[in-house]
C-alpha cells in the first residue's frame, strides 16, 4: 500500500535535482521537499552520501582496506569533500599510501590546491595523516 502512495507522490511531485520555487514561491528541491532542510533530513542525506562515497572509494582504491583506520578516516573525509574522481588525482599521495608511507602521504596532501583552499580542515587532516601508523 505505502509503495503505491510513494510512487504516486513521485509522479505527482516530480523530481527536480536543483532548487526551484514551487507554485507558492517556496524554495523546494527533489520531490517537493521544502528548503531549508531540517537537521534530521540533512543528517540522512549526509549518511547516504557518506555511504556512497565509501563504496566508491573501496571500488577505486584497491588497497583501501589495508590502510590503518586513521588513514581510512582521512581518505574518506577527503573523498567526501572532493569527490572520488578528484581524490584520485592525488597520485603521489595515493602511491605513498599504497606502501603505507603516511608521512609522505601527508606531505603530498600539503602540496595541493585543495590544501590551500580548505584551510583548517586540510591542516587537521594532514596532521592526522602524518600520525597514522599500521
Amino acid at each position: 500500500m505505502y509503495n503505491n502512495v510513494l510512487n504516486e507522490l513521485k509522479e505527482d511531485e516530480g523530481f527536480v535535482a536543483h532548487p526551484y520555487n514551487d507554485s507558492l514561491g517556496i524554495p523546494t528541491i527533489g520531490y517537493g521537499t521544502k528548503l531549508p532542510l531540517d537537521k534530521i533530513e540533512a543528517e540522512l542525506l549526509l549518511e547516504k552520501r557518506f555511504n556512497d562515497t565509501l563504496m566508491e572509494v573501496k571500488k577505486n582504491i584497491y588497497f583501501f582496506e589495508d590502510l590503518s583506520e586513521c588513514a581510512k578516516e582521512v581518505i574518506l573525509n577527503m573523498a567526501y569533500n572532493l569527490g572520488v574522481p578528484r581524490l584520485l588525482k592525488f597520485k603521489r599521495m595515493l602511491k605513498a599510501l599504497e606502501v603505507k608511507d603516511y608521512r609522505t602521504a601527508a606531505k603530498e596532501m600539503v602540496d595541493s590546491l585543495w590544501y590551500r583552499q580548505v584551510g583548517s580542515r586540510a591542516t587537521r587532516l594532514v596532521v592526522k595523516m602524518s600520525k597514522c601508523n599500521n
